[in-house]
């Protein structure tokens, strides 16, 4: 999913950085009132458990890899508008420390791995909470499913990308069938790592848990108190 330099045109490049520069922007102002002391450890935090996820491949077929892209884990976490800012912090880390990821496809691969997998988790994730009972259990496996759904929707997002600018010669629909295939399968991964982290930290402070707030009552955020009391 991290796009090199050149795989995409100048043109489709630029637009999709002036999207994500307008994204973070939006970030930016919308998440001045939510950093508080405890919002911006834990969004640090966040940061870096996805960074240290992204660097951990694991097979997915045919000599292929994948690893946790962390925008749905991100606005689970810590809301949607942080999660842009954690999200840019991340990916722009990877190209800029490691190369991973083009620097003249940042733009591109923050749209894709940020933004569209944020904007995505979050619609459904609160419309899916708004159908099912509003228990722990729930929770977790809407943020699995919304994970799994949103690697679907950034490699949705960069076949589109590259129908509009792709400087390869590799006809659409094979691009189209190949990198969704294989991100089905990089979406099951993302989809229990996802579970398995926000379902931990339910279990023991889900008040720190962005998207349990508004769904689960006062007293079950912070179940623990009693005990560390």
């Amino acid at each position: 999913m991290h796009m090199p330099d050149g795989l995409i045109n100048a043109q489709v490049s630029i637009g999709a950085a002036v999207i994500a520069a307008g994204a973070i922007t939006v970030g930016l102002k919308k998440s001045k009132g939510t950093l508080d002391s405890q919002t911006a450890p834990l969004a640090g935090l966040v940061a870096v458990f996805i960074f240290a996820f992204q660097m951990m491949n694991f097979p997915v077929a045919a000599g292929t890899s994948g690893h946790l892209m962390g925008g749905a884990l991100a606005s689970i976490l810590v809301g949607p508008y942080v999660a842009i800012l954690v999200m840019t912090v991340v990916v722009s880390l990877q190209a800029l420390v490691f190369a991973d990821g083009g620097l003249s496809a940042l733009g591109l691969n923050l749209l894709n791995m940020g933004i569209v997998s944020i904007v995505v988790s979050t619609i459904l994730f609160a419309g899916l909470m708004k159908l099912l009972p509003k228990t722990r259990i729930s929770i977790i496996g809407v943020s699995a499913t919304v994970a799994f759904i949103s690697v679907l929707a950034s490699a949705g997002a960069f076949v589109f990308e590259y129908s509009l600018g792709g400087n390869a010669t590799y006809n659409i629909a094979s691009v189209l069938i190949s990198v969704m295939s294989v991100h089905v399968l990089i979406g099951i991964g993302e989809a229990i790592i996802t579970g398995l982290t926000i379902g931990a930290i339910l279990a023991t402070r889900a008040d720190l848990v962005y998207g349990a707030r508004k769904f689960l009552p006062a007293h079950n955020l912070l179940i623990k108190e009693s005990v560390v009391a």
